[in-house]
């Protein structure tokens, strides 16, 4: 009997040198990305800013802000490689933010999706989240504008 062994995922501290490749993914996974300047402020004011590796190469990245004095955490981007979305990857970067969460003491996560992304829908509600709210126009577009899916997850009570 053969088993199928997943390819270990390592994740550290994302770094400036990090930023060509995060922007190499950012680009190619959003009709709109963000900036390196946007990242390079995430880096800067001290947001939870991690890169994942896989086989030595870069293949997503997440950004966390924490408000500790209110006990939330707000997931602002979690983005895996396109080419290598739908093999898990998604969550276990998704369980390592939780993880953080839970050592922090925060005890809410709040993050937005894009209507038309349903396989992050399906991922976030499979760890838990719950549909909260709905920003109108919040994700820019080519072409006009996409509204957000708020969700939360109370992990103080899971």
């Amino acid at each position: 009997m053969s088993t199928m062994v997943k390819p270990s995922l390592q994740h550290r501290l994302m770094t400036e040198h990090d930023l060509p490749g995060v922007m190499e993914i950012e680009n190619r996974a959003y009709p709109v990305p963000w900036t390196i300047g946007i990242m390079r402020d995430c880096l800067r004011i001290g947001y939870h800013c991690w890169a994942y590796e896989q086989n030595g190469g870069l293949v997503g990245y997440a950004i966390m802000s924490m408000a500790m004095d209110v006990g939330e955490a707000h997931i602002l981007n979690l983005c895996v490689r396109p080419e290598s979305q739908g093999a898990g990857i998604g969550r276990r970067m998704l369980e390592h933010m939780l993880e953080l969460v839970r050592d922090s003491g925060c005890h809410l996560i709040l993050l937005e999706a894009r209507p038309s992304n349903p396989a992050a829908i399906r991922l976030y509600r499979s760890t838990g989240f719950e549909q909260i709210g709905r920003r109108k126009a919040y994700y820019p577009l080519p072409d006009g504008r996409e509204d957000a899916l708020v969700f939360a997850l109370d992990i103080s009570s899971a």
